[in-house]
């Protein structure tokens, strides 16, 4: 069973955040939470890692693995380019609940899933997320849940899905939505929206008149 930090208290989250840390360079998971929902983290540059991630979830490598990073300058270092309507809508909505498809740089050393190039970038607007990050570096996440059951809002809920997959579980209280990220791929020409959640399309419009559903 996974070992459990409270970080509503200062001396737990400090431990929890150096245990997580160090769970991951180990490749092991980490369940933390997020803005949108608790996620399930594995260090995106282990694909034994990602690939324990996968099985937890009972998920296939036909679902890729999104990226969170600690700080928006951080995407520059993932892609070749940063499209400009990536650029638009980050500067908007990052950090927050808004994931971009993006093309990343064909040297990075990671295996995500059957992404043929693509990656899923978010900044979460989560403290003890980013402050994990900063230390940590990119990381995959996911929805702290098995496929197919809803995703957890709290740290109960993803203990009781994926606690005996997990090493370390943050718990930064219950979440007051369900909602996941808006996924909107920036790999083409015209911006689409592959999925809608925490950020409408009315948002998305308002900064990216083009953009697609």
């Amino acid at each position: 069973m996974a070992d459990l930090y409270d970080c509503s208290d200062p001396d737990q989250r400090e431990a929890g955040l150096t245990a997580a840390a160090l769970a991951l360079s180990r490749g092991d998971l980490v369940l933390t939470p997020t803005d949108t929902v608790y996620g399930v983290a594995a260090d995106a540059f282990t694909p034994g890692a990602v690939g324990k991630l996968l099985a937890a979830k009972n998920r296939g490598r036909n679902m890729p693995v999104p990226v969170l990073i600690g700080e928006a300058s951080t995407l520059v270092g993932l892609v070749t380019t940063v499209p400009p309507a990536a650029t638009t809508l980050a500067e908007a909505f990052w950090p927050g609940g808004l994931t971009l498809v993006v093309e990343h740089a064909p040297t990075l050393a990671w295996d995500l899933g059957d992404a043929e190039g693509t990656v899923a970038v978010r900044l979460p607007a989560d403290d003890i997320t980013r402050d994990l990050l900063r230390r940590t570096g990119p990381l995959a996440v996911s929805s702290a849940n098995r496929s197919g059951r809803p995703a957890a809002t709290s740290a109960a809920e993803a203990v009781y899905q994926l606690g005996e997959m997990a090493a370390v579980v943050l718990d930064g209280g219950s979440r007051t939505s369900s909602a996941a990220s808006t996924i909107v791929d920036c790999t083409t020409p015209v911006p689409r929206v592959l999925r809608l959640g925490a950020i409408d399309l009315e948002a998305l419009r308002a900064v990216v008149p083009e953009i697609t559903d």
